[in-house]
Parts: structure tokens; C-alpha cells; sequence
């Protein structure tokens, strides 16, 4: 069970380049991050990533108008086919140039890819299993330079192309005989956006200089009529003798391509207007208008544009980071607001035009803005450089991760989503940890501060300083919360300070180098330092904080790491080693070389081979499982070692990345980037050429002359096991990777025989024999059969049963409802099961508490979850019954006082009815 863990979520990380893109329903968007695909739910506000793959960093996304299909292209050209129900790659493709942009038609039928100057124009897979899902029906050029946007026409008989020779291509997606190719002009910059109108073949186009032309057409769609086939059509130019023998062999039926494909119907455009047939008039484009938007010098080009067909809402992003809304055709500005200081990206609107996506590579930023509103609906962003350091609370709701932008960021575990982000610090973050409470994140940084942040208020309230400035490069907090303790990387110092007053309590002297990692013992008051001293020295807390043992290592001690029983050291050397060492005794218990299981790539830069570079590598995160007998290794490698302690084996290895993009992740050079003058790779092709990550002079925020960009490296920072055992987190170049059990591929039968089957446990739930029907359930192993079984206990019985059960179900059971607990809406129900288990079972329980403890911790975070959901719930029901009950006594008020005020009006009525009643009436006179 313990090695069954499949990826499950990337954290850290919302957007890198590419475009972005809207489901069909309007209420997820889709995002590429690095090589992979997330889809960010903004309705349940949940994430996921997909988990599938490309070779290297993802370009731009395709999506079938059902949503059903994705086509994910990378650097290279090399393209999958997703589907997005099953989560399952369907076809691999490769186009062998890099691909511009890619859409497919609005009927689903087909889909356009641009690379170069060419647009090619595929069948789009359909629902039959096809061996050759991307069958190429025509092959379009025109432009003269690299192809930049497409768009289609409503009803899928017309595509247009732009390009960066400032020209756009109107193509015929069938042989029309009035048009088969119309080129635009009009532009003095490259063109960012063309975009048809709705039910028409009027066009607007946007260039990167700011300026937006309207085409306007003299013919409707409805009005294009197909042309003579191929062959009439030669057959007739044969006989007007308008060809001559050259240009016969131009255009030939079929045409052997240069990836070795056999292409379909080749159409070539020139500056010509094709020529009219008999009888039918081309069509023609004239331009209507022509708009400029604000223009601020070079620095705020337009980089992206989207338009909305149904609601004629353009909206455009520039490089400054201001977009603006625009109403065509009559260019009526809507709003203008600047989202931050860097390049927007991509943009993208959902299906009814309400939501719009922005995406900013510069800072790894993913927007969706509500223009009617004017909210935003989704914020998110993720560390635009290296993750350093991350922790989990002490319920797994939440995972605390620092990095080299000096922000520290919480994300949620459920959703997948950060929700704070604390910016006080002024430089890398090298560690971060979680206090007991849970409620408070400490952080160290280079900057020479160790900082506590609040979640409840969302604010910095403890900042700890050292006497001269320092660069604390580890961190730890003990179990209690009072003690914080940082160590140095400069002066070789440990800081020990109190959480509650903050101040400086002693400075622990003692090692003479860089102090490495910090770990306090989780059952006495000890920390143990790592040092690059070839040292590990245990510091008693209690006993005037002098060092109590010292551990002499082989090599530089680069991690420590204490098992959750206290028994246990496990230390991580230069050397590649990891040695165990019994914490009573300071004696070592044994050693796992794992220098070889990294397996580290070579970089472009290195002259020797991987094999050689990797003796000198070593792992520099360490992370015990929750039950103490497996231990989590990484490094400078896109590997993560899991080991088997009592045995001293690897038991499995995780690969992290398979992405290309990244350096270090081949084992061998590429022969074809080899040179007469070195690697490809080592030529610097400047900085517009937008490989890599792009870095920027300090201070400098626009217009930097020298800005670089440089390849980053793969590598593992910092490792961490959930609390409950049932997932494990990684910081790495990618982001923060998240790895899960998946339980449905565990089938772990327990004293089975032949009686065992679904049909017997039914017949005992018949039979009212609930204990025999559970332990039966249990033995099978199946969720579904177990659920069944005890939502169909009644609930008075669940006391007797849990009374009756053997000591070995309770954990399984107790395990089961916790897991259970987190999907169900049966809340009451297992409340009841967890109750009674824990009450009578409590103290053979308490005795186990080290092994059921992940169990434990996994129920307390489903119970804390739904108590935090429904108190809101109650909270907001309760205020909503006291406005209700308020107005209905403010309105019974009222209702009193027009009563009591028609009574005095009566009583007013009555009097002077009596005033001016006659003393004496006719009657009485006649009387």
C-alpha cells in the first residue's frame, strides 16, 4: 500500500506560456504549466492537474468544441491528443517544427496548426478509434514569414491566418469557387489577433503596434459556392491554355512534404487575386476603419488579444500589464486596469463573455476577471522562481512552501489553491515550518530574519534577528511551539529564540562550518545540527543548552531528520550516504549508500559525463514515512528514493520531471547540437530568442538592455510526508509536486476462502448478523461492499457492533470511516461509527498510538474540514433567522401601533358621534 503512490496535484506554479483556454461550460479554465495541463474549477474553486505529459514545455493548447478533447503541442512540435473525461493520452503526433497556435473549427469536424509560414489543416479524431488519429486534408501558404493566430468563421467555411510579415490570409476551409485565398494588408507591425464577426466574413485584425483595421466583405457566407474539383479545374486550364508547363509541375495532385508525409490539395497564394471563374464574382475585402489604442512608447506593445463574437467585446493586453475592454465595431472603450507591471501573456473569455482569463509568464500569474462586475473572480500566483522549502500543518489541510522570491505562500491540500501569501521578507526563503497549533508559519531567510506569521489575523507578528547580521539557512521549531532556533550559514552559529516574548535566548557555539539542517527530537527536548563540519551535535534543552553528543560523519552532514518516535537520527552526507544512529546512544545502527539512485543528468555546460559528475552528488532533503519504516531521499536530481530502513534497500524511485526544457535531465549530450565551435547550447543567442527563464538587473522594472535568460536546472529542495501517511509533497524546479495513494489499484486480501464472496456477505446482512457481515467485507477489501454493508446498519446498533468487533478490524475500520468520512454526506452516521470505536476501543488503542496515528490525524482532518464548511454554513443560517426574526418583530411592531392608531381613530370617531348626538330624538317627541 505504502508504495502505490501516483502523482496526484502540482501546487506552486498557475501559469509558465502558452495560451489559455475556457471549458465548454464556462466554469473551468485550462492552463498549461511547465509540460503538464491544470484545470482550475472557478464554481467548486478546486485545481487538478492532468496526469499526463509532453516531452517539454507546453506552446499552445487545442480544444474540441465539446470540450471532451485537448490537443497539447510543446517546443518541438511534439503533440499529444488528451482526453479530458478519461485523463488518458490517445495519440502521439509530431510535426516536426515548432507550432504557433492551433483551433479547431466550430463544427468539430477539423483543426488548423500553423508552423512557419504554413498552415496545415488536419481532420479532427472523431469517435471512431481511428490508427491515424491527425490526417492532413490540406496544406495553405500565403504568408511570407511566421505564421501568428488563427480564427474560423461561425459556421466553419473560412479560416483566417495572421502573420508577422503584417499581413493576414483569408482561406477557404473547402474549394470555394468565389474564394480560395484573400490577403490583408494595412498593418506596420506584427499581427497579434484576427477575428471574424459573427455569421459573416468581416474581420478585424490587431497588430502588436496598437492598431486594430476593420475588414468589411461584399459577400455572406451563405453566398460562397463550391468551386470546380481539382481536376475539372486543371482540365479547364489545360484547355484556355492559361498554364504553362512549369507551373503544372508546381502544383501537383499530391506532394511529398519535408517530414516524409503525403500531403493533401497544396494551396498556394501569391500577391495575385486568384482568378474569377465563369460567371461568379470573388470576393472582395474593403478596409471600413482603422483604430489606434494608447500608445506609450516601445515597452507597452500589444502581446495578446481575445474577442467575444456574441457580446463584440475586444479586449487586449500590452506588455505593460494594462488591458482594455472595447465595444466593436463602434470601439467605445469599456475600462482600462492594469493587472501588475509585466507582459500579459494570454488571454482567453469563457462562452458567455462574462469571465477573462489573463495569464503573465514574467510572474507566473493567473487572473479571471469579471468585466461587468468589475472582480475579480479567480487570483492566483505561484513562485516565479526555485521553491526552497516546505512544510505540512499538523493536520495535512494545509502545505506551507517558501522560495527564492522571499515569499512565503499556504496552500490549501483540498482545493489546490493558495489562499495567503506573506511578502515581509527581502530575500530567498530557506526554510519554512509549522508550529503545533497549526495556526502559526515560521520562516528563515537569507535576509537575516526569522519571521512568524499569523493565520488566523493573516499578519507578521514575531520577527527574530541575530545580534550581527546573519544569513540563516535552516530552521526548526520545537513541539511545544516556545523555542525557535535558526542556524547560520556564515558565522556557524545557532540562534535560539521564545516565541513568546521574541527574544534572543542563547547563541549555541560549537560547529565550524555553514550549519546544514535543524530537527528537534518530537519526544524529548534535543535538536540536532548538521554541519558541513562533518558533525552532528545534539543540544539539550533542558540542561543549560550545551551540546550533549556529538556524531562524527564521514563526510559534510547535509540533512537530518528525526524519526516520529524520537528513536531514530537519520543523517544525509556530501558523500552520498545516509547513516541511521539510535538517539539514546549515539550509536550507529547502519548506513545506505544511494549515491548511484540518483542517477544525475548532465548539464549543456558539463565536460564530463553524468556517470563521473554523479560521485560527487549527495541528497539534501531527508523526510521519514508517518509509521518510521521507510525514509524519503532527494537531491540535486529529478529523483526521489524511497528505502526501506530494517532492510537498508531502495524500495522504489519516483521521477519527478520527464520535462526536456529543464537542464540536467538527459544522461547523455544530443550528437546533433554538437558543433565545430561546441554545443548549441552553449551559444548564446540573446535574449530574444525567450528560452528559458528571463532575469533582469536588480531594480530594473522596464526597458533592461541586459536582461538574460538562463535554463533552470531540475532538482528536489525539500521533501515532506503528510501527516496522515496517505501522501507525500515535493518542491522542485516544476513546483510543488504532490504525491497520493491511489487505493483503488491496492487489493489486499485478508484470510479468504471460498465462503468469502459479495453474495454471502449480502445473505448475513439479510440474516441481521451485522458483525459477521462487516468482518466478511473487510476480508474482501472492496469500498463499495464495505460502504454498502454498514450504511445498511441501523444506527442504534452501531454501539453493540463496534462492542462486538475484534481488536484487528478496529484499525481497519476506523481507517475506512476516516477515509470515508472526507466524500460522504452520511455526517452524523460516522460521526457515530468514530465515536463509539474510539470510546470503547480508546485505551488498546492509546497503546498503538504510534501506528494508528496517521489513521488518527487522517479522521481529525476530515472532521476538521466539515466542521469549518458547515460552521460557516450555521453561521450565515443563523444570522439569516435573526434578520428574519428582527423584521418580523419590527413588522408586528408596526402592525401593533396601526392597530392601536385605528383605535384611537375609532374611539376619536365615537366621541364625536356622541357630541353631536341631539338630546332629544323625533321619536321621543312623538312619545
Amino acid at each position: 500500500m505504502k508504495f502505490a503512490y501516483r502523482f496526484s496535484n502540482l501546487l506552486g506554479a498557475v501559469y509558465r506560456h502558452g495560451n489559455l483556454n475556457f471549458s465548454k461550460d464556462g466554469n473551468s479554465v485550462i492552463s498549461p504549466v511547465g509540460n503538464r495541463l491544470s484545470v482550475f474549477d472557478l464554481k467548486n474553486n478546486k485545481s487538478e492537474t492532468l496526469p499526463v505529459s509532453t516531452t517539454k514545455n507546453i506552446t499552445c493548447v487545442g480544444l474540441t468544441p465539446d470540450g471532451s478533447l485537448a490537443i497539447l503541442v510543446d517546443e518541438d512540435g511534439a503533440a499529444i491528443l488528451v482526453s479530458l473525461v478519461t485523463r488518458a493520452v490517445l495519440h502521439h503526433y509530431h510535426f516536426h517544427k515548432p507550432v504557433n497556435s492551433v483551433s479547431f473549427s466550430p463544427d468539430g469536424r477539423k483543426f488548423v496548426i500553423t508552423k512557419e509560414n504554413v498552415a496545415l489543416m488536419y481532420y479532427a479524431p472523431g469517435k471512431k478509434r481511428e490508427f491515424n488519429a491527425f490526417q492532413l486534408d490540406k496544406s495553405y501558404y500565403g504568408p511570407y514569414d511566421e505564421t501568428t493566430c488563427i480564427d474560423w468563421t461561425t459556421d466553419s467555411k473560412c479560416f483566417a491566418v495572421g502573420s508577422k510579415d503584417m499581413s493576414t490570409w483569408v482561406f477557404g476551409a473547402e474549394r470555394w469557387a468565389n474564394l480560395i485565398y484573400y490577403s490583408l494588408g494595412g498593418h506596420k507591425d506584427v499581427v497579434v489577433g484576427c477575428f471574424f464577426e459573427k455569421d459573416s466574413l468581416d474581420l478585424y485584425t490587431v497588430s502588436q503596434d496598437g492598431t486594430l483595421c476593420m475588414w468589411e466583405s461584399d459577400t455572406e457566407p451563405e453566398e460562397l459556392k463550391k468551386g470546380l474539383r481539382y481536376k475539372e479545374r486543371k482540365q479547364k486550364e489545360r484547355q484556355n491554355a492559361r498554364v504553362t508547363e512549369d507551373q503544372e509541375e508546381e502544383e501537383e495532385v499530391v506532394e511529398e512534404g519535408e517530414d516524409g508525409e503525403m500531403r493533401g490539395e497544396v494551396i498556394k497564394g501569391s500577391a495575385d487575386a486568384p482568378q474569377e471563374e465563369d460567371g461568379i464574382k470573388n470576393v472582395r475585402y474593403r478596409q471600413r476603419s482603422k483604430q489606434f489604442f494608447n500608445k506609450e512608447g516601445d515597452f507597452n506593445k500589444l502581446t495578446a488579444a481575445a474577442f467575444h463574437k456574441d457580446t463584440h467585446i475586444l479586449v487586449t493586453g500590452f506588455a505593460s500589464g494594462v488591458f482594455h475592454l472595447h465595444e466593436l465595431p463602434e470601439f467605445n472603450l469599456i475600462h482600462s486596469l492594469s493587472i501588475s507591471d509585466q507582459r500579459i501573456a494570454a488571454i482567453a473569455m469563457n462562452c458567455t463573455g462574462d469571465w477573462i482569463g489573463f495569464g503573465c509568464s514574467g510572474l507566473g500569474q493567473l487572473l479571471v476577471w469579471e468585466w461587468q462586475s468589475e472582480s475579480y473572480v479567480f487570483k492566483q500566483q505561484g513562485h516565479f522562481n526555485n521553491m526552497a522549502a516546505l512544510a505540512y500543518s499538523p493536520d495535512g489541510q494545509y502545505v506551507a512552501t517558501g522560495g527564492d522570491d522571499g515569499k512565503v505562500k499556504v496552500w490549501n491540500t483540498n482545493s489546490g489553491l493558495c489562499f495567503v501569501t506573506f511578502t515581509e521578507h527581502t530575500s530567498s526563503v530557506t526554510n519554512v515550518t509549522f508550529t503545533s497549533s497549526g495556526f502559526v508559519v515560521v520562516s528563515a531567510s537569507l535576509d537575516g530574519t526569522v519571521r512568524a506569521f499569523d493565520l488566523h489575523r493573516y499578519r507578521n507578528f514575531r520577527t527574530f534577528t541575530s545580534p550581527r547580521p546573519a544569513q540563516f539557512s535552516s530552521l526548526a521549531v520545537d513541539g511545544s511551539g516556545e523555542l525557535v532556533c535558526a542556524g547560520a550559514q556564515d558565522s556557524f552559529e545557532i540562534f535560539l529564540w521564545s516565541m513568546q516574548t521574541g527574544r534572543l535566548l542563547e547563541v549555541l557555539s560549537g560547529h565550524e562550518g555553514p550549519v546544514s539542517c535543524l530537527s528537534f527530537c518530537p519526544s524529548r527536548a534535543v535538536l540536532a545540527s548538521a554541519s558541513w563540519d562533518r558533525t552532528v551535535r545534539l543540544w539539550d534543552m533542558l540542561d543549560s543548552w550545551h551540546a550533549k553528543e556529538v556524531l562524527r560523519l564521514t563526510s559534510d552532514g547535509m540533512a537530518v531528520a528525526y524519526r516520529p518516535d524520537g528513536q531514530e537520527l537519520a543523517v544525509a552526507t556530501l558523500d552520498g550516504e545516509i547513516s541511521f544512529w539510535n538517539s539514546q546512544t549515539a550509536a550507529q545502527m547502519g548506513s545506505i549508500t544511494g549515491r548511484h539512485d540518483l542517477q544525475m543528468g548532465r548539464k549543456d555546460a558539463d565536460k564530463i559525463t553524468a556517470k563521473q559528475s554523479s560521485k560527487g552528488k549527495s541528497f539534501t532533503s531527508l523526510c521519514y514515512s508517518a509509521d518510521g519504516e521507510s525514509i524519503l531521499a532527494g537531491g540535486h536530481s529529478k529523483f526521489v528514493c524511497i528505502y526501506n530502513i530494517r532492510e537498508q534497500v531502495l524500495l522504489k524511485k519516483f521521477e519527478i520531471s520527464c520535462n526536456l526544457s529543464l537542464d540536467a535531465m538527459e544522461e547523455f549530450l544530443d550528437r546533433r547540437k554538437m558543433t565545430e565551435f561546441g554545443s548549441l547550447s552553449m551559444v548564446d543567442e540573446g535574449a530574444g530568442d525567450g528560452d528559458g527563464v528571463e532575469v533582469s538587473l536588480p531594480g530594473v522594472r522596464r526597458g533592461d538592455m541586459s536582461s538574460r535568460h538562463f535554463k533552470p536546472e531540475i532538482r528536489v529542495s525539500s521533501l515532506h510526508f503528510s501527516p496522515t501517511g496517505r501522501s507525500w509533497a515535493a518542491t522542485s524546479t516544476e513546483g510543488l509536486m504532490i504525491y497520493s495513494l491511489d487505493a483503488s489499484l491496492v487489493f489486499d486480501p485478508y484470510d479468504l476462502d471460498l465462503d468469502v464472496t459479495p453474495a454471502s456477505v449480502r445473505r448475513q446482512l439479510k440474516k441481521c448478523e451485522w458483525s459477521l457481515a462487516i468482518l466478511l467485507a473487510f476480508r474482501l477489501n472492496e469500498s463499495a461492499l464495505i460502504r454498502e454493508v454498514l450504511e445498511a446498519l441501523p444506527h442504534e446498533q452501531i454501539p453493540v457492533v463496534c462492542s462486538t468487533l475484534p481488536d484487528v478490524y478496529v484499525e481497519k475500520l476506523l481507517a475506512f470511516v476516516g477515509t470515508t468520512l472526507e466524500n460522504s454526506r452520511h455526517l452524523q452516521f460516522y460521526l457515530t461509527w468514530a465515536q463509539s470505536l474510539l470510546t470503547i476501543h480508546g485505551q488498546k488503542l492509546k497503546n498503538r498510538s504510534g501506528a494508528i496515528l496517521p489513521t488518527i490525524q487522517s479522521l481529525q482532518k476530515s472532521i476538521q474540514r466539515h466542521h469549518d464548511d458547515l460552521s460557516k454554513l450555521c453561521d450565515w443560517n443563523i444570522y439569516a433567522l435573526r434578520y428574519a426574526v428582527a423584521l418580523s418583530n419590527q413588522r408586528g411592531l408596526k402592525r401593533a401601533a396601526a392597530d392601536e392608531l385605528s383605535e384611537e381613530e375609532e374611539g376619536s370617531e365615537e366621541e364625536d358621534d356622541l357630541m353631536y348626538e341631539p338630546l332629544m330624538t323625533e321619536s321621543d317627541l312623538l312619545s
